[in-house]
């Protein structure tokens, strides 16, 4: 089963756990995207949802697939979310914001009863920070003198590029108007204390580190499904 199938399958089960009535929350990425399509089949077929989307990628997705959507100021508690993520480890803590969508999505994960990841076989690692670099969204004014302190924790750092256009080397722009630093570690084994260290320091908006936020990882793997909670 190749990476797509394990992605898919892994979404799909994912959204067997929605029922009529809830509120949604739509995580942002690759793995995420089949869950959406297979929302809104169900809602096409008399699925009574509403959902909150976790980026701009996401809202227009859902709304392609006629799934109703709703603000955080409307509905401020989440009954269920399905997100994906860049790195899980053992103890079901998280790296995020390969999609740029991290600040998002942690207020969507704050603001939900209930967390179901979704990922591949590929994103599970015995220590965070092994496999993907860690995002963390600044603010744009001195951004510099930002990633100077943030490379104090992480050691080095590079500025995410957009590449959205083939030959544009200008800074991404994520959907609340910041960069992203992509930060490289040897491996995270405290977590939760580098999520507080970086989030302590000023022009950080936020990290993509997600401590104690999943319910259930469903990984869609060679040999089908497994899950971890």
């Amino acid at each position: 089963m190749n990476t797509e199938n394990q992605k898919k399958i892994a979404a799909e089960k994912a959204t067997e756990s929605i029922q009529s009535g809830m509120i949604v929350g739509l995580g942002t990425g690759s793995t995420v995207y089949y869950a959406l399509l297979k929302l809104g089949t169900m809602v096409r077929k008399g699925l009574d949802i509403i959902g909150i989307p976790t980026s701009e990628g996401t809202e227009k997705i859902a709304l392609e697939q006629k799934i109703p959507l709703t603000t955080l100021a409307t509905h401020p508690t989440i009954d269920l979310t399905i997100d994906g993520a860049d790195e899980v480890d053992k103890d079901l803590n998280l790296i995020k914001g390969g999609g740029a969508a991290l600040v998002r999505e942690k207020i969507i994960a704050n603001a939900s009863k209930k967390i179901l990841i979704v990922v591949d076989e590929s994103k599970v690692s015995r220590v965070l920070g092994t496999t993907f670099p860690l995002p963390v969204e600044i603010v744009r004014f001195g951004w510099e003198a930002t990633q100077t302190e943030v490379n104090r924790i992480c050691g080095k750092s590079t500025l995410r590029q957009n590449s959205s256009h083939e030959g544009d080397l200008s800074p991404l722009i994520t959907d609340n108007g910041n960069y992203i630093l992509d930060c490289h570690f040897d491996g995270i084994p405290a977590p939760a204390e580098v999520e507080s260290q970086l989030n302590n320091i000023p022009g950080v908006v936020e990290n993509g580190i997600f401590v104690n936020r999943a319910d259930k990882i469903i990984i869609g793997a060679s040999t089908g499904i497994r899950y971890m909670e």
